[in-house]
């Protein structure tokens, strides 16, 4: 009887609590009209195999929740709900994080919402420098350990088609989140760490403002096939 009122009471708590992913998702949401929905998030540590030696960052790990043991975006995709499931509504964003406040928090990309180009954090990294060098007005970037996602206004895949059409060669370490696809917003954690803001949004309370991706699509293409491997594996 004491475990189960303990649980009770531990669950009250945690439900009582506003974490920091339910404040933001609650943000995106009701003040930028940012469809969101919770990510998978993160399960216990894996098992090193047996005979493995492992260093100290490999032996802290956390695989992914899903089903998939061997999950290559680990804690940052979609599952229960789908993706489809993504919302601008108050009440079931703060029902979702309520429930499983750690959850990150998943931006579902194109629409009225913002899309985004990701790539490895190094390339990343060259093509800010050269585009602030020339003085494009970036929009906010998100940044993990190994990627940078770079959000740009609405597009359509006509337009995409277009742009890419243009270019020599498109390293597939550079990838596209228009319709149908997603990014995990900050302050997620994920398999590969923390989600942080690399390039934080204006402290207004108006959606930030959005470059369009044709203004970005050269300098994102030229960083990345100017850099081993593009700036690393297509790990995220």
């Amino acid at each position: 009887m004491r475990e189960i009122l303990g649980r009770r009471r531990k669950l009250l708590f945690r439900r009582g609590k506003k974490s920091a992913q339910l404040g933001a998702a609650l943000h995106y949401a009701t003040e930028w009209q940012w469809p969101v929905l919770p990510g998978v998030g993160l399960g216990s540590p894996g098992r090193p195999p047996a005979g493995a030696r492992l260093g100290l960052g490999e032996r802290s790990a956390r695989r992914c929740s899903c089903p998939d043991p061997e999950c290559v975006v680990p804690g940052a995709h979609p599952f229960d709900p789908g993706l489809l499931a993504a919302t601008t509504d108050a009440r079931m964003v703060r029902w979702w994080w309520t429930n499983r406040p750690d959850a990150p928090v998943i931006l579902a990309t194109g629409g009225r919402a913002p899309c985004a180009v990701s790539l490895p954090a190094v390339a990343g990294a060259r093509a800010l420098a050269a585009l602030d060098h020339f003085g494009v007005r970036l929009g906010p970037v998100v940044a993990t350990p190994t990627r940078w996602s770079l959000l740009v206004s609405p597009y359509g895949l006509p337009e995409l088609g277009e742009l890419l059409h243009s270019q020599d060669w498109v390293p597939s370490s550079l990838r596209f989140h228009g319709e149908g696809g997603y990014v995990v917003l900050p302050p997620s954690q994920i398999g590969t760490g923390r989600v942080r803001w690399e390039r934080p949004p204006a402290p207004v309370p108006a959606a930030p403002r959005l470059p369009k991706v044709a203004t970005i699509v050269d300098a994102l293409v030229t960083a990345s096939t100017s850099t081993p491997d593009g700036g690393s594996r297509l790990a995220y």
